[in-house]
């Protein structure tokens, strides 16, 4: 295969050294985005955290989210580079069994076949995340699985949305709220076990949920209180009276009940007092 669709010129790059995949043993060259030059163009940051950028007039549209996961390009294990040859041993044959799964499920989330042999695509790097959902379900506490599920879960749903933005009217707003949901889920399980001293969440050195600044344990508590406000029940007038409920807690906590805080990022800061805000009036 050609050099050219393996990355994008002047904008990726190809690691120097081959990767082996852990599970199949295939090697392969994972793709990296090349930084300065003026290739990222930052605006705005949307109401889950997730960093928008602006096409840059020599380079276009380019979205850093899609590299950072690798993929086997044969039998789509997938996970955090740190974490990629470090499966367990006794997961190998059950992640082995899973490629023709993992392969299917792939191609009809994204709606064509993927392929990671290729320069990484909008829609690739959205389900390169959630295959690396997927295979954290093998993975031992000690690699804090559930907390990376939920931050490759919110990584997938902005990638979806950024596909329904380039392709409007397709069903990629369906599927990035359902990771979005998924997201919820897992945030307050891993809350939940860290809580209980199973899986403590601190010790993980980034927590996003994007990739250009870390908002840490805050950053965790405020998507917990926006996806439970946004995504929670809104059928059942119990049940999403109980989801406001514990939004405007979450909410409340995080800005000061209007007290400032200065450890806490003015993104946060500021979204929280709006969402407590909405919650108050929706409650009235």
């Amino acid at each position: 295969m050609e050099n050219v669709e393996r990355f994008r010129h002047k904008i990726s790059f190809l690691s120097k050294e081959s990767i082996k995949c852990p599970v199949c043993q295939k090697e392969f060259f994972h793709e990296n985005l090349m930084f300065g030059g003026g290739r990222l163009i930052a605006g705005d940051i949307t109401e889950m955290l997730h960093r928008i950028y602006k096409p840059s007039q020599t380079y276009g549209k380019i979205y850093p989210l899609v590299y950072p996961i690798l993929v086997c390009p044969d039998c789509f294990y997938a996970s955090m580079s740190s974490d990629f040859d470090k499966v367990p041993e006794d997961k190998i044959e059950i992640l082995k069994d899973l490629r023709d799964e993992r392969i299917e499920f792939a191609n009809k989330l994204i709606g064509e076949p993927a392929d990671f042999s290729r320069y990484r695509t909008l829609k690739t790097g959205a389900v390169s995340y959630v295959l690396a959902t997927r295979c954290y379900d093998h993975f031992t506490k000690k690699a804090f699985p559930v907390i990376k599920q939920a931050i490759c879960s919110i990584r997938a749903a902005y990638l979806f949305d950024e596909l329904e933005t380039e392709e409007p009217d397709n069903y990629f707003k369906f599927v990035a709220e359902t990771f979005y949901k998924k997201a919820l889920f897992f945030y307050k399980h891993a809350v939940d076990l860290n809580q209980k001293k199973e899986q403590i969440m601190e010790n993980l050195k980034v927590m996003g949920p994007d990739i250009d600044k870390d908002y840490g344990y805050d950053g965790v508590t405020y998507l917990i209180a926006a996806l439970t406000y946004i995504y929670g029940s809104k059928e059942n007038p119990t049940e999403r009276k109980k989801d406001l409920e514990e939004a405007r807690l979450y909410f409340g906590k995080l800005f000061g009940m209007g007290k400032s805080n200065v450890n806490k990022p003015k993104e946060i800061l500021e979204r929280s007092k709006d969402f407590y805000d909405l919650i108050t009036k929706e409650m009235k």
